[in-house]
């Protein structure tokens, strides 16, 4: 019997109290495929609403990577959707997730935090975005652009 690996990237909406926001968890090695699939989806999800700013978690905890062509729709994707989002917190394991979140935040208008424990991200996606610099400072996150 062979091990089946899975793979793809689940969207949902979840909500910390009365906000809500954006959740993603990517599995496995992200293939072009993949990207056929949900690139609709998130554009049909943000197209109703005006002016989005949108908050996102990204787990990225069970995430391998991308196919080569997976990593430039990956790339499409952020440069299209990339100004609506106004806080993402990246959670992950791995030294090279947190290495993709600094890369991703180039391309990306909100702040993105990098997180080791899922609690601590959803505690600064919790804060009012207004008080970015006090909450950078006091959680354990990493900033992706540290300022020291």
């Amino acid at each position: 019997m062979r091990d089946i690996k899975c793979h793809g990237i689940s969207i949902g909406l979840e909500r910390i109290n009365s906000e809500f926001f954006l959740y993603v968890k990517a599995i496995g090695r992200l293939t072009h495929e993949d990207y056929e699939v949900i690139t609709p989806l998130l554009d049909y999800a943000l197209q109703g609403i005006k002016d989005p700013k949108v908050k996102a978690l990204v787990d990225v905890e069970d995430f391998e990577g991308w196919e080569l062509r997976a990593a430039w729709d990956d790339f499409k994707l952020a440069l299209k959707h990339g100004n609506e989002f106004s806080r993402i917190a990246v959670v992950g394991e791995e030294k090279w997730q947190k290495v993709a979140a600094r890369i991703a935040s180039w391309f990306l208008s909100g702040d993105v935090q990098y997180f080791e424990e899922h609690d601590d991200a959803l505690h600064w996606l919790a804060q009012p975005d207004n008080t970015e610099k006090s909450s950078r400072d006091s959680h354990h996150s990493t900033p992706v652009f540290p300022t020291h």
